[in-house]
């Protein structure tokens, strides 16, 4: 993927690191000298310190042996002429201590006192003896300490000299060595009783290891950017992987499927977006049924200030028309109980039940009449929402297991599971139910009533095939009007009133959908489809229709 998250945030690290290390290379260039130097001095310092202590406790310890008696005052200016055994002991561990100092800071170590001033050719002069020298050669007071490099090579160079630092007790220099060609460090202290310390370390040494520091410092950068690219192809992969499932929802979101969920596993700040991305899919969802109901609600409602009159003329004439056998019926066999034409209880009785049923079935098409009206005038609210056909449709034939053993009927029932419309379950429950009762009536022949249910690209189409005798070609287009009856005979039978499939027709209309009928093979099947999509319906004009 071109300049993806991943590589983008990898190559981001990645350049945070080598930005680091190079400024941290820049600065070990510019100030690790001096920070070298900086150090050896107090290393320089801190020997002396150390020197001048183990010094001090010499002196103490021959200063009680004097108080004793056990040794001559002075005795710590000729250790080896008095040949003393506690003073050798005491000068050896110190000799051991300073050799240790010597080695562990590489620092060159020069102990020497000066004695007696002497006037040689008018010039003053000390006699000087080495207490000690880290190069060797120590403990004899017939060695000159101008026989030692180390003092030496200072008083040939006074001639380029930086004092870096000057206390009462000892002075710092940093001084060219002509014999060495190289600028040495130096620490010049005195110990008191005409004892002195000459401590010195190389600056070049100390430039050789900032070298080599540096270029240490340069190889451990390249490796550390190239593992850290490495390792953070390795851990950006875990994030932006997560990310993508991410943008693959929100992509379903835009195409407004809201089927898959987030699948939340951390508290971290992916956790926390998966779970509003999920929130927000449910009230996408939730939301989308409402615009969807609000949407047909308000198509209905334009259509009905235009089609009100209309129906209300075509509903009280056919109501009127429809009513008027059954109250005729009713008033005549009232009229014959009240004249007593029939003195008998049976023919009283015949009386009565048809007056009894010709009421039931004035009561049940004026009930369908009214969910006719209703659905037709749109007064109605439609409940737009998601559900699964298939499970609605199997659940009403269930219900209706007692009237197919009634009528003998085998019940063949095909579908694909499950399969998710939008509409309103009411009103698809309504339209299935007077498709199965239009069956039941009409069923002859095997007596087999076969429903489908199947998924055809954005719809499902239900059907309701039974077998008997065919519609008539000039009677197809008409079954659909209100009160239409093929077989006017027949529907008397079972007290049809014309209106359910009227009311089929007017759901679909609403809804926007697909209906009809056609003759097949040894039946007649019903159809009807719902919106089995993701996008709201575009109902047609009723008013053109």
């Amino acid at each position: 993927m071109e300049k993806s998250l991943r590589v983008k945030l990898s190559v981001t690290l990645m350049t945070t690191v080598l930005v680091t290390m190079l400024i941290s290379v820049l600065v070990n260039s510019l100030f690790l000298v001096d920070y070298y130097v900086s150090g050896k001095q107090k290393t320089l310092i801190s020997v002396f310190n150390q020197i001048n202590k183990m010094y001090n406790a010499l002196n103490t310890s021959l200063d009680q042996e004097e108080e004793n008696g056990d040794t001559e005052k002075g005795s710590v200016y000729s250790w080896f002429s008095e040949r003393n055994i506690t003073a050798l002991s005491d000068f050896f561990d110190m000799e051991l201590s300073m050799e240790q100092l010597s080695q562990s800071n590489n620092i060159g170590i020069l102990l020497y006192r000066i004695g007696n001033k002497r006037i040689i050719n008018g010039q003053t002069m000390y006699d000087m003896q080495v207490l000690f020298s880290s190069s060797g050669n120590n403990s004899d007071s017939d060695y000159d300490v101008q026989n030692f490099a180390i003092y030496r090579d200072y008083v040939q160079s006074q001639d380029d000299v930086t004092v870096l630092k000057e206390t009462e007790t000892y002075t710092l220099k940093k001084i060219y060595v002509n014999r060495m060609n190289a600028y040495y460090i130096y620490l010049l202290g005195h110990m008191g009783d005409g004892n002195y310390a000459m401590l010195r370390a190389s600056v070049e040494s100390i430039h050789e290891s900032a070298q080599i520091s540096s270029r240490f410092f340069i190889y451990v950068t390249m490796c550390v950017c190239i593992i850290s690219f490495l390792a953070m192809l390795f851990i950006s992969k875990r994030f932006t992987e997560r990310i993508l499932v991410l943008a693959k929802i929100a992509q379903k979101m835009s195409h407004l499927d809201f089927e898959q969920k987030y699948p939340v596993t951390t508290e971290d700040e992916i956790g926390i977006l998966g779970d509003s991305i999920n929130t927000l899919s449910e009230t996408l969802e939730k939301t989308l049924g409402e615009l969807k109901s609000a949407n047909v609600q308000l198509k209905r409602e334009l259509e009905q200030k235009m089609q009100i009159d209309e129906m209300r003329k075509e509903f009280l004439s056919n109501v009127s028309h429809e009513l008027k056998t059954p109250i005729a019926l009713i008033q005549g066999y009232a009229e014959g109980l009240q004249e007593n034409i029939n003195d008998d209880p049976e023919s009283r009785e015949f009386y009565c039940e048809v007056i009894m049923d010709e009421a039931s079935k004035m009561n049940m098409l004026v009930k369908k009449l009214l969910d006719l009206n209703q659905i037709e005038f749109g007064t109605e609210n439609l409940t737009m929402e998601r559900f699964d056909i298939v499970a609605t449709i199997d659940n009403i034939l269930s219900n209706a297991e007692i009237l197919f053993r009634q009528k003998e009927a085998v019940l063949i029932f095909n579908a694909d599971e499950p399969i998710y419309v939008w509409g309103d379950v009411y009103l698809i429950e309504e339209a299935f139910s007077n498709y199965m009762s239009n069956a039941l009536n009409h069923i002859d022949g095997d007596r087999i009533i076969e429903v489908n249910v199947r998924k055809e690209g954005n719809q499902a189409r239900v059907s309701v095939y039974n077998t008997g005798e065919p519609i008539p070609e000039e009677d197809i287009d008409q079954i659909w009007v209100k009160f239409y009856k093929v077989d006017k005979a027949r529907t008397r039978e079972y007290g049809g009133s014309g209106v359910g499939l009227s009311i089929v027709k007017a759901t679909m209309d609403r809804l926007g959908q697909g209906y009809g009928v056609r003759n097949i093979k040894d039946g007649v099947e019903f159809w009807f489809t719902v919106d089995a999509s993701n996008e709201v319906p575009e109902l047609p004009d009723v008013t053109e229709q």
